[in-house]
């Protein structure tokens, strides 16, 4: 298993420039980082490879701009679930596949009253290579169906995480249908305060944060945020990082979203650094 090297953290930190520059009371912060051959690799806990990206990028393709981002391993999910298993037939090693309960974009908000989801998802999962279910989108108020119930028990049989794009309600109705569940919570609720967070993570014991879409407020301007520092500090195997390629353009940002991630990262201690980075995920979804 592939770990990231403290000394390689260390010298791409090196290699940042921070440039302020003062405009009256506002400090503008720019970090300028490595080129993606210097950078240390990472787990990206949230990638997607749908219908729309298909068209554009060939398997090929995605590979290829993964490794340039550094992207040692990738937790990938897609609408519909051909684009992940051609990806994992490709490159098993580096593709970690999850079972995304959507057929089409049109079950993203039905599919968790929708009883036909529940055996498309039994169905897909004797394929026999999903790893977790996910990433789904779920609100307060929309758990207590008959379908997340039964996803809930499928996982918890399986002892694969859910990928939850939800708030924390919903995520505290996950819990509470079964609280050995395991949860990725993406984005960190897209919105949730650090204070809110770390409520969770105190009372869950099996919920993992992953962090795409949040670095603007992790570390606005490059600066790490103290809140955040914090969490991180009080909770360093409890974090992921993640791009999510949500849609087709966002696959051009893969490596400089990597970029920023490794640059505030930077800020932390080697080891927690290395746990956020790659360790976490990497023992969530052991090779």
């Amino acid at each position: 298993m592939m770990t990231v090297p403290a000394s390689a953290i260390a010298a791409n930190a090196l290699r940042t420039t921070i440039l302020y520059y003062a405009t009256g009371s506002l400090v503008l912060l720019f970090l300028v980082v490595a080129q993606a051959e210097t950078l240390s690799p990472v787990f990206d806990g949230h990638i997607h490879y749908s219908a729309d990206a298909r068209n554009t990028y060939s398997v090929d393709k995605i590979i290829s701009i993964l490794k340039q981002a550094g992207i040692e391993r990738a937790l990938v999910s897609s609408t519909p679930n051909d684009g992940t298993i051609a990806l994992h037939e490709k490159d098993p090693a580096r593709i970690v596949p999850e079972l995304r309960p959507y057929r089409n974009r049109d079950d993203m908000g039905l599919w968790y009253r929708d009883p036909n989801i529940a055996t498309f998802i039994e169905t897909e999962l004797k394929r026999g290579i999903y790893r977790s279910i996910g990433e789904f989108h779920l609100h307060a108020g929309q758990t207590d169906t008959p379908v997340v119930r039964r996803v809930v028990a499928l996982a918890v049989e399986r002892g694969i995480p859910l990928h939850a794009h939800s708030d924390d309600g919903a995520v505290r109705e996950l819990f509470a249908i079964d609280p050995t569940v395991k949860i990725i919570w993406a984005h960190a609720g897209m919105s949730s305060p650090p204070a809110t967070i770390r409520t969770l993570l105190d009372r869950h014991a099996t919920l993992w944060v992953e962090l795409s879409i949040r670095g603007g407020d992790i570390a606005p301007g490059g600066r790490l945020d103290s809140a955040w520092r914090e969490l991180f500090l009080r909770y360093p195997d409890r974090f992921m990082i993640g791009t999510d390629t949500w849609i087709t353009p966002r696959w051009e940002q893969v490596e400089s979203e990597n970029r920023f991630a490794r640059a505030w990262l930077a800020q932390l201690p080697a080891d927690v650094v290395e746990k956020i980075a790659f360790r976490n995920a990497a023992q969530l979804f052991p090779k």
